[in-house]
């Protein structure tokens, strides 16, 4: 429990007296309580971001632009897929369910790490590099763009962006915070 106090004061224009009122504020906010208000807003983000991307997907997809910007149609993608994934985080940490068995083990590997969100979020870091190098390449230098920039490497770059995220997210996972995920998944035996 914490207490604040705020001092504020009164002056009007044609007293010289100051009036000065004390307020205390008092709240309560555990651990737990910020644990599950922080995992509240990144259910809603995901939820949010899911729903966002998906539409953007949808309207891409009906108006047929999605073979013509492939690389935004792509960043779409990886942003739908860190949402999903970000939603499904949050509401197993907040649900509380107990995953058992190495099955259990391994989904709590995965799930309780956030891999596969920042495996998405990678990907669009990595995606959004290659968006503004080929624009960079289309405005500045046009002609060279025109005759040198092929369709094959605007598709390898895509592609890339999803393998180079994935290749991270491993590393993530085997990295600092594997040490911290075994004391939290204990495969039952």
């Amino acid at each position: 429990m914490s207490v604040e106090s705020l001092t504020t004061s009164h002056l009007s224009g044609a007293e010289t007296a100051m009036e000065v009122t004390q307020i205390t504020i008092e709240y309560n906010m555990s651990p737990s309580s910020l644990t599950v208000s922080f995992e509240s807003a990144m259910l809603v983000i995901g939820l949010v971001g899911t729903v966002a991307n998906s539409l953007i997907l949808y309207g891409l997809v009906a108006s047929k632009q999605h073979k013509k910007h492939v690389l935004i149609f792509n960043q779409n993608a990886l942003d739908l897929f860190s949402s999903i994934f970000m939603t499904i985080s949050s509401a197993v940490r907040l649900c509380n369910i107990r995953l058992t068995g190495s099955l259990g083990y391994w989904l709590c590997t995965i799930l309780l790490s956030d891999a596969l969100s920042w495996c998405g979020m990678t990907g669009s870091t990595i995606n959004l590099a290659s968006i503004t190098v080929e624009r960079y390449l289309k405005v500045v230098h046009p002609v060279w763009s025109k005759k040198k920039l092929r369709s094959w490497m605007i598709y390898s770059e895509a592609a890339f962006a999803w393998i180079g995220s994935a290749g991270c997210s491993v590393h993530y996972i085997h990295a600092d915070r594997w040490k911290n995920l075994l004391r939290v998944c204990h495969m039952a035996k």
